[in-house]
């Protein structure tokens, strides 16, 4: 399973890549949203995106609304991984095409949670 990890920030890429390593994912980061679609038509299309949504160049939301306008990326699993905390962003996130919404600070529990909820784990993983 491949994961992209889109963050501007460079400790959050590397708190979420080990996450996600760890569960066996191999990883690809970009620092916006830009980049990240950019990666993505290039070939490296994920299994799961983890996105923040406050980013220079391409925020999250844009990015969320540009893959699900690409039947060809309809499959790839969109996680919001922000600090956006406002009902009303998380609404608009999932109604954009995001599938799950984590809140940060986060634990790593609470992202392998959700990725087990997703289906993204295997059965050993998600024990």
């Amino acid at each position: 399973m491949r994961a992209l990890i889109i963050d501007d920030s460079r400790t959050m890429r590397s708190i979420l890549r080990r996450i996600v390593t760890g569960l066996g994912f191999e990883t690809a980061e970009a620092g916006d949203g830009q980049e990240a679609l950019d990666a993505m038509e290039a070939g490296f299309v994920p299994d799961l995106c983890l996105i923040d949504w406050n980013m220079p160049v391409m925020d999250g939301y844009t990015f969320v609304t540009r893959v699900r306008d690409r039947e060809e990326w309809r499959d790839v699993t969109l996680m919001m991984v922000t600090t956006e905390s406002e009902h009303s962003q998380i609404v608009r996130a999932l109604a954009a095409g995001a599938h799950e919404y984590v809140i940060k600070p986060f634990t790593p529990d609470a992202i392998i949670d959700k990725l087990d909820l997703l289906g993204l784990l295997t059965t050993q993983e998600a024990v």
